[in-house]
């Protein structure tokens, strides 16, 4: 990953109010990493200890139940996002659930300890740690009010509109897991917005 510390300069430049010299500060903290298809950026019952920025590829967060083995989609992570179990990272106490590329998947992640170290010191990096953190929390509320304020349909859209090409990227029943239907009903979902976008095209 050549180009790395651009990559990666651009993105913190968007997401916090960081100058030059607060990034130039962090980027020996920073490691590039490659995690290939069906391998763990993190493990249930593990402590995470990195933050990782997607450079390339998509994750996904789910929970296996110890008893059944059966697994619960909880968030797809993909491009220009970071990746984290945010509750286990903050507490430094281990995770419910595991964190697996979903393809050949390129981050560049940061240790619990170099970033605290980065908020410590500097107070805009403070602010980071605090936007990161809204962040989240965001993504968790959402979570919880589409499943008692959105249809499946809904949902669905709003799976797309933050991962836009999700559906040509991993298996239909990922993703019917973390709607929680079943295939057949993501299909009839999936026919029938297309069946819509014929008929808007069609007038």
């Amino acid at each position: 990953m050549d180009n790395k510390n651009e990559i990666l300069t651009q993105y913190l430049r968007n997401f916090a109010p960081l100058t030059d010299k607060d990034i130039a500060e962090s980027l020996a903290y920073w490691k590039p990493r490659k995690i290939a298809k069906g391998d763990f950026f993190n493990m249930q019952s593990m402590v995470c200890t990195d933050l990782g920025l997607v450079v390339k590829g998509i994750f996904r967060i789910y929970y296996s139940d110890p008893e059944t083995q059966a697994e619960k989609n909880l968030f797809f992570f993909s491009e220009n996002q970071f990746v984290v179990s945010f509750r286990s990272f903050i507490s430094q106490n281990p995770c419910w659930y595991y964190i697996e590329a979903m393809e050949d998947s390129e981050i560049i992640q940061i240790s619990y300890r170099d970033l605290n170290g980065l908020y410590e010191r500097n107070p805009n990096w403070g602010k980071f740690g605090r936007l990161l953190a809204e962040t989240f929390f965001a993504y968790a509320q959402s979570r919880t009010e589409e499943f008692v304020f959105f249809s499946h349909e809904k949902r669905f859209l709003r799976l797309l509109e933050e991962h836009p090409n999700i559906i040509e990227r991993i298996p239909a029943y990922h993703i019917s897991s973390f709607l929680g239907i079943t295939n057949p009903s993501l299909s009839r979902i999936r026919k029938r917005l297309k069946n819509n976008q014929t008929d808007d095209h069609a007038s």
